[in-house]
């Protein structure tokens, strides 16, 4: 018994020292307060989950970054010389805040392309693959060894046996279920392929809350594809359980595919602790291209909260509308005032949302920003044909966002995300008119929906408001 009573007032004692951590590190006072409330009131079960899911800075990243940079500098001084080239001569849009997250400048002669779902995305890829003269670099969060996964399996391999350098990258959470043999299989082709491998060192031997959630290809520093879909059949529609899935992808041609070859080259360093020899890193204009394009990779390596950062500034600029398209839509309080003060200045605010979430904690907090942002105007959409998994924003008639974040704190806090910001007029236009089918695939959700529903529901949707922070 007295042994129970040690076992306990040592739980006790290191709940109120990870209260204490979590108050003075955690990102937000939200999540603060969640974790600190969490450990003093349940220590035995909060206190191994806080230093599992609890850390909000990925240090390790962090020096790895550093040391790559020392190891770079000089050597890549003339591609970062060579990119004001192509900044645009006209003022982006977006201007120097976005510019400065970013560490990089808007590239202007660029071409791009929107890739509608898998049915436009995958081909795209199969084909930039077979293209690829040079190099492949591969990153994707979820790769399946299915029919879609073992076709571009087999691609890589065949362009592997040609001399094509390849660098295949994967989350290790995400692909949990990717097998041995099909890893083995690239290997054996000369593939280099590696985990993220999160948990590197013994101090991040428990460290399972970041993720890399980048979903990205580059093909000779020339070609690159930034979007929402992973690698597996239920993309394409093909599970039967998820059904019609809509997604977004865009293919880049131009100066703008080295800045998302840079976001690469660090993942990959942190992974391996090894640069990649024989990269172009010389960008290639498109003659007829003219859409400007600004990559921002994001993450828990930054010393500021760049994916939330850029989509606050963004919203707090426009003027005409903001669309949102986003499956998780679980922001904080910033958010959901700019969002708010942007109804009140007469701004076409929509929000579109899957009708069924994947995540039932989702599901439920999704109706307290109904009732919250819905008193200024905000309008929710929520998609009906199927899984919603897409992450585009519409800015005004000027900009248009494709990438990998959600609206949610592990978009912007705690996942390595990339999003490609583009301001080119017929690229905007055709996004303006892909939600436009979208949003008559939706239905307008009642923004009293909220108070409509018994109290238990009211209840449970605003416990999962407060787990938000630390889902």
């Amino acid at each position: 018994m007295n042994g129970w009573l040690v076992v306990l007032a040592i739980f006790q004692v290191l709940g109120i020292v990870s209260a204490i951590k979590a108050v003075m590190e955690t990102r937000t006072a939200q999540g603060a307060i969640a974790w600190a409330v969490f450990l003093v009131t349940f220590p035995y079960v909060a206190v191994p989950a806080y230093w599992v899911f609890g850390r909000s800075r990925f240090v390790g990243y962090q020096r790895a970054r550093a040391a790559l940079d020392r190891e770079i500098t000089r050597r890549y001084r003339a591609f970062v010389e060579s990119l004001e080239r192509f900044r645009p001569t006209e003022g982006a849009h977006s201007g120097e805040m976005a510019e400065r997250l970013a560490e990089v400048p808007f590239l202007d002669r660029n071409r791009v392309e929107l890739l509608i779902n898998g049915d436009a995305m995958f081909p795209s890829l199969e084909e930039g693959i077979k293209r690829a003269e040079k190099y492949i670099l591969f990153q994707f969060y979820i790769v399946h060894d299915d029919t879609i996964g073992r076709t571009l399996r087999d691609l890589l391999v065949a362009k592997a046996k040609e001399g094509v350098k390849i660098c295949f990258l994967y989350d290790e959470i995400g692909s949990l279920g990717l097998g041995s043999g099909y890893l083995n299989s690239l290997r054996n082709a000369g593939i280099e392929v590696h985990s993220f491998n999160t948990r590197k060192g013994w101090r991040n031997r428990f460290q399972l809350n970041f993720r890399n959630h980048r979903k990205l290809m580059v093909v000779d520093g020339k070609e690159a594809w930034i979007g929402g879909l992973n690698v597996g059949d239920e993309y394409l529609g093909k599970n039967p359980k998820i059904g019609f899935w809509r997604d977004t992808h865009v293919r880049i041609v131009g100066p703008a595919a080295v800045a998302a070859q840079l976001s690469f080259v660090e993942d990959w360093y942190w992974a391996t602790g090894r640069e990649i020899e024989g990269l172009v890193w010389e960008p290639t204009p498109v003659e007829e291209g003219n859409a400007k394009v600004l990559v921002i990779p994001s993450g828990p390596a930054d010393d500021l909260d760049t994916a939330e950062l850029m989509y606050l500034h963004a919203i707090n600029a426009a003027k005409k509308r903001v669309w949102i398209a986003s499956p998780y839509f679980v922001p904080d309080d910033a958010i959901v005032y700019a969002l708010q003060l942007a109804g009140l200045r007469g701004v076409d605010v929509r929000i579109l949302i899957p009708e069924k979430p994947d995540n039932p904690l989702v599901t439920l907090a999704s109706y307290t920003y109904l009732e919250e942002a819905g008193k200024t105007g905000v309008k929710f959409y929520k998609y009906q044909k199927g899984f919603l998994h897409e992450k585009v924003v519409l800015i005004d008639d000027e900009v248009a966002a494709v990438g990998t974040a959600n609206f949610d704190n592990r978009s912007f806090r705690l996942n390595f995300e990339i999003t490609a910001v583009v301001e080119e007029g017929e690229f905007v236009r055709e996004v303006e008119r892909m939600f436009e089918d979208d949003f008559a695939l939706s239905r307008v959700e009642d923004s009293l929906a909220l108070a409509k529903k018994p109290f238990w529901f009211r209840f449970a949707a605003r416990l999962a408001r407060l787990t938000a922070p630390v889902q």
